[in-house]
């Protein structure tokens, strides 16, 4: 049976997903696209249903995934529940993983108030590239689930830990981690000695990191820069610190 009307009761919670009230109410999140369903597979993420477009079902593409327990929808319902401008016509819909609150076990990331769902996506592309399995968002950050910052990150989200929690309720966690804030009043990175394990900090975009967590900051550092640029963006900036944080440990991978 193809669904074609946009009022179903499934199509409509379906919906509500792109949304975070949506997410929170049903504790579940979009993922869409071939490489990322099966990531998403691969991953052990509990996948509680795949949504097809019926040329996608149709598709050469598509007998990949017949054997599964798919929904199929017209193709003008299967637009209306993404938000991608040329959409590939598969997405599934997926359960919050849960994550309670513990330290670190090797050098993690702290994501002090990133607002942007698309920078938040890709530090978390990165973080999972680079090896920062552990992620803290404070509460005043972008939804990590949200479907921009899910297919910024290309996957790293279901290959990362993903703790959010309030200022006050990371830094108790961390408080036996060194934290290493991002300020371009620090210490230049490319002479900085990192600690064996510790916790970098990526600032707000626009008003950087937040003075709570700067007073728990053990070391500053910054990224050189020429005297006419000011700032980097927040996924880059992130990206480089992160790689050179653990030079290392690169140095001597294949």
């Amino acid at each position: 049976m193809i669904i074609t009307s946009k009022n179903n009761p499934f199509i409509k919670e379906t919906a509500t997903l792109k949304e975070k009230k949506g997410r929170k109410q049903t504790g579940l999140f979009l993922v869409e696209g071939v490489k990322m369903v099966r990531e998403c597979r691969k991953s052990g993420f509990s996948m509680e249903k795949l949504i097809v477009s019926e040329s996608f079902y149709k598709s050469e593409a598509g007998a990949e995934f017949i054997a599964e327990d798919v929904v199929c929808v017209s193709d003008d319902v299967f637009r209306y529940l993404t938000d991608e401008k040329t959409p590939q016509g598969i997405l599934c819909r997926v359960k919050y993983p849960i994550n309670e609150l513990s330290a670190p076990k090797a050098s993690c990331l702290l994501l002090d108030g990133v607002a942007d769902p698309g920078n938040l996506g890709t530090i978390i592309r990165t973080a999972n590239g680079a090896g920062y399995k552990e992620i803290y968002l404070t509460d005043d950050c972008a939804d990590a689930y949200s479907p921009k910052t899910v297919r910024a990150s290309m996957s790293g989200i279901f290959f990362t830990k993903i703790y959010r929690a309030t200022r006050e309720e990371i830094l108790s966690v961390l408080q036996d981690t060194p934290i290493v804030v991002a300020d371009m009043g620090g210490e230049n990175v490319f002479s900085f000695q990192a600690p064996e394990k510790f916790a970098l900090v990526i600032g707000n975009e626009a008003n950087g990191v937040s003075a709570e967590v700067r007073k728990s900051a053990t070391h500053t550092v910054k990224i050189p820069m020429e005297s006419t640029q000011e700032s980097l963006n927040a996924g880059v900036s992130a990206g480089i610190l992160m790689y050179f944080l653990q030079k290392e440990r690169f140095l001597t991978s294949k």
